[in-house]
């Protein structure tokens, strides 16, 4: 199978061209089947695919396959081999989790889009756009090297521009569509910097090369921590963290299968998955790995409080996912990145399912968004509604569910590092199930404030669009089974994520690779950032003593009872208020109306970025092209106007001297020819006494002067 991993991202490649080339001349269940039938092949071979991996031993599940060479090598001019680049794709036990989840994930979305997308025009468009955005997102997750990876990275923002400006003709979301392009390219750009200097001290762009060199103990501190923070400012721009989360949720502009897919399941995650996949890099850089859960933690809580004051269904759930990628980064940022890449599975099944079940709201209200305007849905939408209960309580971490083991993990890895971001990461937990439930609240329950005209024509969403909701429903409950924790007997099972993916994130598997001695791999195993040690140090047993290995069982223990608690009371509190006591609600609301103003208004940060950046930077524009027309242009004008003025002088000079000396000189001749003309009668006899005369004349003269 390792020969034919190229195949995974080509089958929906072909589904773009096919529906791209000949979309507008089939029919529409023609362009459903192409594009539905490509991702679920591509499913099926991941599948087998992975299978294949899980039969190798546990150390060495490593499949690669050099499909083609891209860049040939070329020698520098001291003879030393240059940048070489070839079309190489890797599937190992992190790349094997992204391709289950992004071809499940997004087989279900492309099957619920044929029937959300049946009415609207361009469906042939819209389908050959999201198989190119699979094609894009399997190129990023299986490249090899961060250049086979930047051509997905670059590919699904491309896409992501298109499918968020699908309805061009709507100014927001054209709007929306060039927010999201040039935010990702500030972060491109930071990304193409740290890969370039990467090349420059590696002499290698593949991941295996850079790792082995990185545990090898090649480069310096500052180097690996300058470069992995360039690589964060890049997956902050894909992954919408702070300062460049801003085009996210602006991004809900577009199809709402477009948000389950792109804004929740996948490419939002691209950051964190480059992040985890250069783990051994950033273990080196601790400076970085710190930063990254700051800005995760950060990013948590300040998206939380956002999503508490927002009324367009889709906002919440956008501001909901910039929260939960602060979550995944935070595990990264203390050396959890067995965490982080389960919250980011367990995130796609709910966060999904959330979307989709927000887009059978909005099918159902034709195309209403405000939740002020909906209520009461619950008895007309039973089915969504069954769907959304799932989605809900898996988002907040009801136990049991799969957001519970996910997040759980994560909070106790953050409490071993910091305590104090511990505190944050469980209050946005807390945030997250309040506005989650006042979701719920202002959607499902209490009476209906929708018109009488929409309210008499809810109806529930096809059969095509109930499955893989029901789907979904059911991953968000069962999914964290795939790794409970060891506390919770997580250890005694055969297998878990987290153990699964641990080959991938040890250092000493790339010196291994290297074909590094012992004492390479020693160093290597020893070698670590100080959250990484933090984060070790914390989970050991103190001192060696039996009786820290029980007080550390009970903390964990504590600290998950305590969120389980605090979450289930938050819904079960948001419930009574947002089903019973609304009246309650509104004199909250007028009591903090000032807290009230400043979430609604997201904390005016575009306006600040319009204040601080954009009117700068047009101010900056205006003044190049005033400097344009008045200098660059200025001098264009100067030597033109030098040029005419020269130009008349030459006339002048041709016409009244050149000319007025030839023309004076043709006047002289021509007035003196007057006179002479007169002898010029043309009769011979004058002729002939005119000669006569002169000879006379001359013989006077002759006889006078002799």
């Amino acid at each position: 199978m390792s020969d034919f991993l190229w195949l995974i991202p080509i089958f929906p490649a072909i589904g773009f061209l096919v529906n791209g080339l000949a979309g507008r001349r089939i029919s529409k269940r023609a362009v459903s089947a192409v594009a539905c039938g490509v991702v679920l092949v591509s499913f099926v071979l991941s599948c087998a695919a992975v299978v294949q991996l899980a039969t190798m031993p546990s150390d060495g599940r490593y499949m690669e396959n050099r499909v083609a060479p891209w860049v040939p090598a070329v020698e520098d001019g001291g003879g030393a081999p240059g940048l070489a680049i070839d079309w190489l794709f890797v599937l190992d036990p992190l790349s094997a989790v992204m391709i289950l989840i992004v071809t499940g994930v997004g087989s279900l979305i492309h099957i619920y889009s044929v029937g959300y997308m049946w009415e609207e025009a361009g469906y042939w468009r819209y389908f050959a756009y999201l198989n190119l955005f699979m094609a894009m997102m399997l190129t990023l997750v299986l490249g090899g090297s961060l250049a086979v990876m930047f051509v997905g990275w670059e590919g699904v923002g491309l896409c992501s521009y298109l499918l968020i400006g699908f309805f061009y003709w709507k100014q927001d979301c054209a709007d929306a569509g060039r927010k999201a392009f040039i935010t990702n390219r500030i972060g491109d750009l930071a990304f193409v910097i740290g890969a370039l200097t990467l090349f420059a001290s590696f002499g290698t762009l593949e991941f295996r090369g850079i790792l082995s060199a990185v545990v090898a103990g090649q480069g310096s501190v500052f180097l690996l921590t300058a470069v992995a923070l360039c690589l964060f400012v890049g997956a902050c721009g894909k992954s919408a963290q702070i300062p460049l989360y801003v085009w996210l949720p602006d991004a809900m502009a577009g199809p709402t299968p477009v948000s389950a897919l792109i804004h929740a399941a996948t490419m939002v995650t691209a950051g964190v998955y480059m992040v985890c996949r250069l783990a051994p890099l950033y273990m080196q850089a601790p400076l970085a790995l710190t930063i990254i859960a700051i800005v995760g933690c950060a990013t948590a809580i300040f998206a939380a409080t956002i999503g508490l004051a927002q009324n367009d269904i889709k906002k919440v759930l956008a501001y909901s996912t910039v929260s939960q990628l602060g979550y995944m980064f935070l595990a990264a940022g203390v050396g959890a990145f067995g965490a982080a890449i389960f919250h980011l599975m367990t995130h796609a099944f709910f966060k999904a399912l959330l979307f989709l079940g927000s887009g059978a709201v909005i099918h159902a209200l034709h195309h209403e968004q405000d939740m002020m305007k909906m209520g009461g849905l619950r008895k007309l939408l039973p089915v969504t509604y069954a769907v959304f209960l799932c989605g809900w309580v898996a988002i907040a971490g009801v136990p049991l569910t799969a957001g519970f083991f996910s997040k759980d993990e994560i909070l106790w890895r953050t409490f071993l590092f910091s305590p104090v971001m511990w505190g944050i990461a469980a209050f946005t937990a807390l945030l997250t199930a309040f506005y989650m439930t006042r979701l719920m609240g202002l959607t499902f329950w209490g009476k209906s404030r929708m018109d009488h005209h929409t309210e008499a024509h809810v109806h529930e969403v096809p059969g095509v669009m109930k499955w893989p909701l029901m789907i979904l429903a059911g991953l968000a409950l069962v999914g964290g089974f795939l790794s409970i924790p060891a506390a919770l007997g997580g250890s005694a099972m055969p297998f878990t994520l987290e153990r699964w993916l641990e080959p991938v994130f040890e250092p000493g598997t790339y010196a291994t690779a290297a074909g590094g001695h012992a004492a390479i791999g020693e160093h290597a195993a020893a070698a670590g950032d100080a959250a990484s040690a933090a984060h070790e140090a914390a989970a050991a047993t103190p001192h060696g003593s039996p009786h820290g290995e029980e007080h550390s069982l009970a903390l964990e223990y504590g600290l998950m009872a305590f969120s389980s608690v605090l979450a289930i009371f938050v819904l079960w509190w948001g419930y009574g208020l947002y089903d019973r006591m609304p009246q309650k609600l509104a004199a909250w609301k007028a009591r903090f109306a000032s807290v009230h103003e400043v979430l609604a208004n997201k904390y005016w940060v575009d306006e600040l970025y319009d204040a601080l950046v954009i009117q700068n930077f047009y101010r900056l524009c205006r003044a190049a092209l005033a400097f344009d027309v008045r200098v660059v242009d200025g001098v264009v004008h100067m030597v033109r106007n030098v040029t005419v003025g020269t130009s008349y002088l030459s006339v002048f000079w041709d016409t009244w001297v050149v000319d007025g000396l030839v023309n004076l000189l043709a006047k002289v001749v021509r007035v003196a020819s007057r006179g002479l003309r007169r002898f010029q009668t043309g009769v011979p006899q004058s002729y002939a006494t005119v000669m006569v005369f002169g000879l006379f004349v001359l013989i006077c003269v002759y006889m006078y002067l002799s």
